[in-house]
């Protein structure tokens, strides 16, 4: 990738998260290796396929993804020397010690030596000079079943965003104290000014950065994306961006029809898989049980309702009292054939949240 990207990530390391910042495990829990594969293919993870690639992984990611995968090796990708310097005092300060923090380009095949179960690139590919060409250098780190997630800006989400970065780069707008100046003299109502009081990344130098004056920045619209993904060859598994559809195919058509009005929900989120077997459909010999990050959650001694953050698209529900004892009690693998009637009418709802899971044994 051109230096010129490298030198805005050492300038301006992204996200500026406080390094004692913390979330909680739960919060993470679509960020699990083992959940991301038994959803897609109905079976726990081969011991080969148990590592993890975050490309592109920037100052914070590292972090959560370890609390969500204590045993599982993590390789920290990113150009940026800054930023993984970052990265890695945020681990060390929170006591994760399984990743392993690399420099460099995700096209360099001797830096990313798969194969890996799981691998996130996540606002990473919009800004290389070939997406495809990193797409299809991360499938070919996935193992046989792997999955990868992918976050790229959707065309009309960043229809303003680009118009102004547009902008500035014609205008010599090259740092964010100009980009601070600029913005102190816009007019109310106006294009840079509806954008400074509704983003929080106006508030500090590396999210005006990213946001107006990134060197290199690519929008999508779906068609544009799915095509990325099939000559990848990848598969579109799940959109999990706010309000997706359950299917690819309905949210395919929802965005479309969207697009029609040049309109779009937000940027684009999406899990796609490498020959995957596909969820657990007979369950005849299968076992069902807990996310393995929500097991303090549904301790009898958690007081309250608990909220859990919204990972798949759609928000989840408190869980009360009754809601934890019921998840309680898959802390262990449950044949589905011991189950009650009740428990497996119950088990959908929390099959899609991702909350348990169900796989062949």
């Amino acid at each position: 990738m051109p230096d010129n990207v490298r030198t805005h990530y050492e300038l301006y390391p992204y996200p500026r998260y406080p390094v004692l910042a913390s979330v909680r495990r739960c919060d993470t829990y679509a960020l699990n290796l083992t959940a991301l594969w038994t959803r897609f293919n109905g079976s726990l993870p081969p011991r080969e396929a148990q590592r993890i690639l975050i490309a592109g992984c920037g100052s914070f990611s590292p972090y959560p993804f370890s609390l969500a995968n204590p045993d599982t090796p993590i390789t920290a990708l990113d150009l940026s020397a800054r930023t993984l310097h970052r990265a890695r005092l945020h681990c060390l300060l929170h006591g994760r010690t399984n990743v392993s923090f690399c420099r460099g380009d995700l096209l360099d095949a001797s830096l990313t030596d798969g194969p890996f179960g799981l691998i996130d690139a996540y606002g990473v590919l919009h800004h290389l000079d070939d997406p495809l060409a990193g797409l299809k250098a991360l499938a070919g780190c996935l193992a046989p079943g792997g999955v990868l997630r992918l976050m790229v800006y959707s065309r009309y989400a960043r229809r303003e965003e680009e118009s102004i970065r547009r902008a500035f780069r014609m205008l010599g707008v090259a740092d964010p104290a100009a980009a601070r100046r600029m913005i102190a003299r816009a007019r109310p109502g106006s294009r840079l000014r509806r954008f400074a009081d509704g983003s929080h990344e106006a508030a500090y130098d590396s999210g005006l950065a990213d946001a107006l004056l990134h060197p290199r920045v690519h929008t999508f619209r779906i068609g544009g994306l799915l095509e990325l993904v099939r000559r990848s060859g990848l598969e579109p598994l799940l959109f999990a961006h706010h309000g997706a559809l359950e299917t690819v195919e309905q949210e395919v058509e929802r965005l479309t029809t969207m697009e029609a009005a040049r309109h779009a929900p937000g940027n684009f989120i999406l899990y796609a898989g490498r020959d995957v077997s596909g969820p657990c459909r007979g369950n005849g010999g299968s076992l069902v049980m807990l996310n393995p990050c929500l097991s303090r959650v549904v301790t009898p001694f958690s007081l309250g309702g608990v909220p859990i953050a919204p990972r798949l698209g759609i928000p989840n529900p408190v869980l009360n009292r009754p809601e934890r004892a019921f998840l309680r009690g898959f802390r262990y693998p449950r044949p589905w054939s011991e189950l009650s009637g009740p428990d497996r009418a119950a088990l959908p709802a929390y099959w899609t949240a991702l909350f348990l899971l169900q796989f062949r044994q």
